[in-house]
């Protein structure tokens, strides 16, 4: 089930809100470090993260599933927001460069189908973000935040739906490891925290952030070719003439 766009707004306006936004950010613009010339998709609510490309990338778009609702983006100049079932994207095959999904995977019905569109609308060679609640991590456990609602994921999940839909897992990183509590201690520290979780690899990340590319050609499964035995089937031939004074000749079965 979708969440409702007034919640996740009023969540990004807050300051643990804030801080997922600044944490997540630098993580996948360090995965995007230059989109220059290339067309940007956010799908599920990706706009506080589109920001980090909007002034770049050749066109920055967003999507979002008609249950969760639409908000206006960017805030100034005409709207690049569009609602839309994310399993029937309103896009040409092949249109994207780089698409963005968060709040999404785990609220959908199918993550197959909602990253077999991924991979419809994708050019060659396209790049594929999902940021996906983890399932050891703390925020998928407390629906305070937008994190803690549908269906968090491991990374072995992950791996399985993506090579499913085509994708080929590039880059894996974790993030949100400061525990989701909005007391001044825990935000001021977020920083910290991440720089030891990441360090450490510690298990509890809040979030998964897997950069994955499209698989161009569908594998084929390779079957071992199989001997057909000779089918053995009984010819009529003349038989050999008789020696003179002998009966007269006919006919004997061979085997062809």
């Amino acid at each position: 089930m979708s969440l409702d766009v007034v919640d996740l707004r009023t969540f990004y306006s807050g300051p643990l809100g804030a801080v997922a936004r600044r944490l997540l950010g630098r993580a996948i613009r360090a995965r995007w470090s230059n989109v220059t010339s290339l067309a940007v998709l956010g799908v599920g609510y990706a706009t506080p993260y589109l920001d980090l490309f909007s002034g770049e990338a050749e066109r920055a778009i967003a999507v979002m599933p008609a249950a969760q609702g639409v908000v206006n983006w960017p805030s100034g100049g005409l709207s690049a927001t569009a609602l839309g079932d994310l399993d029937m994207m309103p896009l040409p095959d092949a249109s994207m460069d780089r698409v963005l999904v968060v709040h999404a995977l785990e609220t959908g019905e199918s993550p197959r189908e909602l990253l077999s569109e991924m991979w419809r609308i994708l050019t060659p060679g396209g790049r594929l973000i999902i940021v996906a609640p983890n399932r050891r991590g703390l925020w998928a456990r407390m629906d305070t935040t937008p994190f803690g609602h549908g269906q968090p994921f491991s990374r072995g999940q992950l791996t399985s739906v993506l090579r499913e839909a085509l994708f080929s897992p590039v880059h894996w990183a974790e993030a949100l490891y400061v525990p989701p509590i909005p007391r001044r201690t825990f935000l001021r520290s977020a920083v910290a925290w991440e720089r030891v979780g990441t360090t450490l690899s510690l298990p509890f990340a809040g979030v998964h952030i897997i950069e994955a590319t499209k698989t161009l050609y569908r594998p084929v499964a390779i079957r071992p070719a199989r001997r057909v035995a000779t089918q053995l089937r009984p010819v009529l031939v003349p038989a050999r003439r008789a020696p003179h004074g002998a009966a007269g000749c006919g006919f004997m079965a061979s085997l062809d």
